[in-house]
């Protein structure tokens, strides 16, 4: 999955929404109560029923691991006064390892929340963590003390910063994905279309603008037949783009309804341009929020292709069956696992590589968290040492995920957890 965010400043980060007003209620994972709000999904049942029989980088016929020995609950086995090790650089950041006991809120947690986010990305691990990754599932019904402790025993902390050592500015954003009406055919209300990639689509070349897409007959003839459904408003389209993926419900030509998603497959290799950005620029909004976008559009019909067309890049998607089990998660991020509501983050793989276990710390108008969360997905805003995007679900524009992910812009802090 590879989503945008939407550009509000220059002076900063970008993000999907700057002043958006939040509701008063967030959803339960947002704070201590997460597993209620997990259980009603009932992703702890299905993960471990269905893949705590996997085997990650195991021969068919090695010798099973012996099992784990759970430590004693409350019982930390890991010393905290041992010599630390020397940092460890990566292309976009320095990692500096601490104590335990610099992580703010560590041990406050409740670490069986994000296991089963791990043991999915366990179906693609982080480079040297497959053999760790025979533990991970092994431990999903262990007590919470129990993964604390192995998690202190097996890593170690690192605090995450620019490449040069210094602190940065770290910028925590939110997405999701979005659920929209589409019918499979043109209708008079439905004309807005999602495309799949065009056969003759350039690798690593510029295609058609979006501009051009819309408006020359070469463009629209080397996309003829490649509509995979038709959406009534443009602006609609253009979220799911930024978004990377979404749900539809899709109203078939025979009209029978069913729901849908459809996945980033590719793009026409443009620079992806915030319409909120450009809206600013010209002082036709006061904050970048899809409603003060949506109500301009409203009022200036006349302008709204001017208005998507400054942003020049166009997302093509691939169709994807979706099953009881994969209504239950969130899209496939770029690790190539489903996503795990308020688990899992989207980072810039040259500072954190995917699968990788990571400790946040945010305080903001929208959260004040410090947990444990998993690298797996990726974003064409997220770059940089100490950037995050968060994945708060799915839903429509009145649901909390959408919310959540439209206001969440604040101070982020970043520690991975890096085996032994």
């Amino acid at each position: 999955m590879v989503h945008h965010t939407m550009n509000t400043s220059s002076t900063s980060a970008p993000s999907a929404s700057s002043n958006n007003k939040i509701m008063n209620r967030f959803p339960q994972w947002l704070g201590l109560g997460a597993g209620r709000w997990v259980a009603r999904l009932g992703l702890g049942a299905l993960i471990v029923g269905s893949l705590v029989s996997c085997a990650v980088g195991v021969r068919p016929d090695a010798q099973p691991a012996p099992p784990v020995q759970a430590p004693t609950p409350g019982v930390v086995t890991a010393p905290d006064d041992s010599t630390l090790p020397a940092p460890i650089q990566r292309a976009r950041s320095r990692w500096t390892p601490v104590r335990w006991s610099e992580l703010p809120g560590w041990g406050q947690d409740s670490l069986h929340e994000v296991w089963n986010a791990w043991v999915r990305g366990c179906e693609r691990p982080a480079p040297g963590q497959a053999a760790l990754c025979r533990e991970v599932r092994q431990l999903s019904i262990a007590t919470p003390a129990e993964q604390q402790a192995w998690v202190m025993r097996r890593f170690l902390p690192y605090r995450v910063s620019e490449a040069d050592g210094s602190e940065p500015q770290g910028l925590l954003t939110g997405y999701y994905e979005p659920i929209m009406n589409a019918s499979r055919v043109r209708t008079e209300q439905h004309r807005t279309p999602l495309y799949g990639p065009p056969p003759a689509l350039p690798a690593g070349q510029p295609w058609y603008s979006r501009q051009e897409i819309d408006t020359l007959p070469a463009a629209q003839a080397a996309l003829q037949g490649r509509a995979l459904a038709w959406l009534a408003d443009p602006i609609d389209a253009l979220i799911l783009q930024i978004q990377g993926s979404g749900r539809l419900n899709l109203v078939e030509s025979n009209g029978q309804m069913l729901q849908v998603r459809v996945a980033y497959a590719a793009h026409n290799g443009h620079p992806y341009q915030s319409v909120g950005r450009w809206l600013l620029d010209q002082r036709a909004i006061r904050e970048a929020s899809w409603d003060a976008i949506k109500t301009w559009a409203a009022q200036n019909p006349r302008r709204l292709n001017e208005m998507l067309w400054s942003n020049p890049r166009t997302v093509f998607f691939r169709e994807e069956a979706l099953s009881d089990l994969d209504a239950r998660f969130g899209p496939r991020g770029a690790q190539g696992v489903p996503l795990t509501p308020g688990r899992s983050i989207a980072v810039d793989p040259q500072s954190i590589p995917y699968g990788t276990p990571v400790w946040l710390a945010t305080q903001g108008a929208t959260l004040n968290q410090q947990k444990l969360v998993m690298a797996q997905d990726t974003g064409g805003a997220i770059v940089g040492a100490v950037r995050a995007d968060l994945f708060t679900g799915w839903g429509s524009w009145n649901d909390e995920a959408y919310t959540v992910a439209a206001a969440l812009k604040q101070p982020l802090q970043m520690w991975v957890l890096w085996p032994r």
